[in-house]
């Protein structure tokens, strides 16, 4: 048996975990708004056509922020065309994604859904085909209180009191060129800073989101956030970062090593951040919304009917090796607790996606776990940890630890909850943690997820073979806490008085 130290002190603590990195994201895409938060004729839909299955579900998940409206959707879309009485309502060709949208479901219906599940809306503006005036008036429509005309036409639409939605996204990906309203990053910086300006002039307290290059991979990348947050360090107060794995030559190794290109990507954003800072003599951090982020490459070639009505598009069906590195990045998200302040895992019904539905009901994919036990343990403060593991060479990487773990103290309730991810597909670990500081702490309870030797399977409608089971492999004596990883699992443990 392996054996792995984790290697932490009560005082030492990397940061307050924001309960926005356990976040999620909706586009007007496939069925992830139509037959998956918002379907009319379906039984399950209560009086404003909202799915009460899916929000059980996303009640279940803790989910605290939602990002809406896209995505690569926003850069063509008028939020105009979502409100008022939906008999008025018109129908458009949708360029992003190559389909009709017909526009029943927008802002305010948005905006009632977040109140549903008890999250904050997290809204982008377009800044692909529109800009400063367009966003401001949204700003004005869905936050001023009254006396305005867009205020006065809210309440006129059966929204008298204001939607105070905090955060805001200014666009999605304009460095992409697949984006409509492409831009170089002197274009986009220019009209973010001109944005947020008149957004909050409009309402002084809302929070901004800057694009950051869409990924890491990106020619853009690096160059596009020094000049973006050169132009808009004063008026912004995130910036955004994006991805994706995928694994489809079924390198296992490689792919739960994909964990170290998360942390690197997450930590030169931060370099590069700080470096303006500096730069400017700035008394404030840039901090980190990774607003899209999952494993997404099983429907990457999904073929759709050219201008249908949300199709079955990019539905992928996950496996638990997926489950494993979504644990993964989970971990990460929360050892950056120091500046990753904003999560959206992209994205939440049926587009690559924890939650499908069916008309006969809805049901968990194998990633959903590992989320809503992150979502639901891991609130408090995250330690800086130190881990001493056996490390692995793949095509990859090179001295990919074993175990992925984050560490994270409640005070309030008097707990720790300690997640952990072992990578190794043939051993387990023993794992020890000298927690002598947490006088009289016990094991709460202690989970895991394994595979039973098949890292491909997945879930079904009905059948959800793979969730936390309750193990007893955490054992505390004298203060140190010992915890046997089986091979290719997930592991919470929680202690507490």
């Amino acid at each position: 048996m392996k054996k792995a130290t984790i290697i932490t002190d009560r005082y030492y603590k990397k940061g307050e975990v924001d309960k926005n990195i356990f976040g999620s994201f909706t586009e007007h895409l496939g069925r992830c708004i139509y037959e998956g938060i918002y379907e009319p004729g379906s039984r399950f839909a209560d009086e404003q056509g909202f799915r009460t299955d899916v929000i059980g579900l996303v009640k279940e998940l803790n989910v605290p922020i939602v990002r809406w409206p896209g995505g690569n959707f926003v850069s063509g879309y008028n939020w105009e065309d979502g409100i008022g009485p939906r008999d008025n309502r018109k129908a458009r060709p949708e360029l992003a994604w190559g389909v009709i949208e017909d526009n029943t479901f927008g802002i305010d219906e948005f905006a009632d859904w977040c109140r549903k599940i008890g999250a904050d809306p997290l809204v982008a503006v377009n800044l692909g085909t529109r800009g400063p005036e367009e966003a401001r008036q949204l700003v004005e429509y869905c936050n001023f209180k009254g006396g305005t005309y867009l205020s006065d036409l809210r309440a006129k639409y059966g929204h008298k009191e204001p939607h105070n939605i905090k955060y805001w996204c200014l666009g999605n990906e304009m460095d992409g060129p697949w984006q409509i309203g492409h831009k170089t990053a002197a274009e986009y910086a220019r009209t973010a800073h001109e944005t947020a300006k008149v957004m909050k002039w409009v309402d002084p307290d809302i929070k901004l989101v800057a694009c950051g290059s869409s990924g890491l991979g990106m020619p853009t990348f690096g160059d596009w956030e020094t000049a973006v947050l050169d132009e808009c360090y004063d008026s912004v107060d995130y910036i955004s970062l994006h991805t994706y794995y995928g694994n489809p030559s079924r390198d296992t190794p490689s792919f739960l090593a994909n964990t170290v290109g998360f942390n690197s990507f997450i930590d030169g954003v931060v370099s590069i951040c700080d470096y303006i800072k500096a730069k400017k003599h700035g008394k404030k951090d840039i901090m980190l919304s990774f607003d899209e982020w999952n494993v997404w490459f099983h429907s990457s070639a999904d073929k759709i009917e050219k201008w249908s009505k949300h199709p079955h598009q990019l539905e992928d069906h996950y496996d638990f090796e997926d489950a494993l590195l979504v644990g993964g990045m989970l971990i990460s998200l929360i050892n950056h607790a120091d500046r990753v302040k904003i999560g959206c895992l992209a994205q939440l019904i049926n587009v690559i996606a924890p939650i499908m539905t069916t008309p006969d009901g809805s049901w968990r994919q194998t990633i959903y776990f590992p989320f809503m036990q992150a979502s639901n343990l891991a609130r408090g403060t995250a330690m800086d940890i130190r881990i001493d593991c056996p490390k692995y060479d793949c095509k990859a990487y090179t001295d990919v630890p074993v175990i992925d773990a984050a560490l994270v103290e409640n005070e309030e309730k008097q707990t720790v909850t300690l997640l952990l991810l072992n990578k190794d597909l043939e051993d387990c670990v023993e794992t020890t943690v000298d927690l002598r500081q947490y006088e009289d702490y016990k094991v709460i309870s202690s989970t895991e997820m394994v595979s039973c030797g098949d890292l491909c399977a997945g879930h079904s409608f009905g059948s959800e073979p793979y969730q936390p089971k309750a193990a007893d492999n955490a054992v505390i004596d004298g203060g140190k806490l010992t915890v046997t990883l089986k091979p290719a699992s997930w592991n919470a443990v929680v202690i507490g008085k």
